[in-house]
């Protein structure tokens, strides 16, 4: 059997093996529904004695309340989600008390929930995570949320040493959710996707800063800023009801999404498990770096199936992915050949990296 002959047999394989795990997964969904309630906590941003912006003479804090509560309607339908708000009313809670409040009720997502403003015209949603740094544009945005701390008693000892008026305070926020990162960017990026493609409001892009009431909680966490009030177009379609509903339901639907793949990963992590199946697979390394590149292969030498991955701020570049060790190896020969001359083997076993040598014992 050749090289092609080879590769498409394992390919065949493995995608068999990974039809039969599908099915054996679909049929555990419905057991893991009936098992595990979802826990959302939605935080309607600002509220009481902090109104928010004030843009075109709509106020922040009503429109946030409204949305977070049409989505939290919309949610509680679903027979697995619980959803708790951190307020009903027009009343202000403590930042640090939102977090709370998401903690002590163990919740598997928390979404806070807020409208932008600034000086220019500007327009669009957009979705926060919790980062260490940031631009100087969404440092103002962290700066002006964050600065909700002067209205709350006690702030100077509940958050000292911070300054919301202070870049270096807010850049030096620990980032004590890290590895909650990447759920709560694919949360962002499943709400982001909804804002930008089926409600066609301008995309704002997903972005990392340092919101103090995303530091408090201790679960995957999002900021949403619906859009801007002090654009008058804007402004108008948060104040309506078409306009709260919709985001709403945008911010719903991210989360009900986000929830179903959450069931798919741990069910088939479980059958794994169960099995004692381990899945193996050889890949070779041909670049890496921070440039998020197209896999098509005229931007890698003709070679074909690319795969990218993101590994923290780098992106790592695959050729000849495989369950094969000698297939790995004729994929190697193939690059080397392409003029990848520094490109190595490297191995997973079940989706976590491991030694090659490992693999093969």
């Amino acid at each position: 059997m050749n090289f092609l002959q080879s590769h498409k047999f394992n390919t065949k394989l493995k995608n068999l093996f990974f039809c039969v795990i599908s099915a054996v997964v679909l049929c555990s969904v419905s057991a893991l529904n009936a098992q595990k309630k979802y826990t959302i906590v939605i935080d309607a941003g600002h509220g009481g004695k902090d109104p928010g912006n004030l843009g075109n003479g709509y106020k922040e804090k009503h429109i946030a309340l409204k949305v977070a509560l049409e989505a939290g309607k919309q949610l509680s339908k679903e027979k697995d989600i619980i959803v708790i708000y951190t307020r009903t009313k027009d009343v202000y809670p403590e930042l640090w008390k939102r977090g709370e409040i998401a903690n002590n009720a163990k919740a598997d997502l928390f979404i806070s929930i807020h409208c932008d403003s600034h000086t220019s015209n500007a327009f669009g949603a957009g979705t926060f995570v919790l980062g260490l740094r940031g631009n100087k544009k969404n440092l103002e945005i962290a700066k002006r949320e964050n600065a909700s701390i002067l209205l709350e008693d006690n702030f100077e000892k509940r958050y000292k040493g911070f300054d919301s008026n202070s870049a270096e305070s807010v850049i030096g926020l620990s980032l004590l959710q890290e590895e909650n990162l990447d759920k709560s960017l694919e949360l962002a990026s499943l709400i982001q996707r909804n804002f930008a493609f089926k409600l066609k409001r301008n995309d704002r892009k997903v972005k990392q800063d340092n919101f103090q009431v995303l530091r408090e909680t201790i679960m995957p966490s999002v900021l949403v800023e619906l859009g801007f009030l002090t654009n008058k177009k804007e402004g108008k379609y948060l104040n309506s009801q078409k306009g709260q509903q919709q985001m709403a339901k945008a911010i719903s639907d991210a989360v009900k999404n986000y929830i179903n793949n959450l069931k798919l990963n741990t069910v088939a992590e479980q059958v794994i498990e169960n099995k004692g199946i381990d899945i193996i697979e050889f890949k070779i390394q041909i670049e890496s770096g921070k440039n998020k590149i197209a896999t098509k292969s005229y931007n890698f030498k003709g070679l074909k199936n690319i795969e990218r991955a993101k590994v923290g701020a780098f992106y790592k570049y695959y050729y000849g992915v495989t369950s094969s060790y000698k297939s790995a190896l004729s994929s190697l020969k193939i690059a080397k050949q392409k003029g990848y001359k520094t490109a190595f083997m490297v191995a997973f076993k079940n989706n976590e990296k491991v030694s090659v040598k490992e693999v093969n014992k």
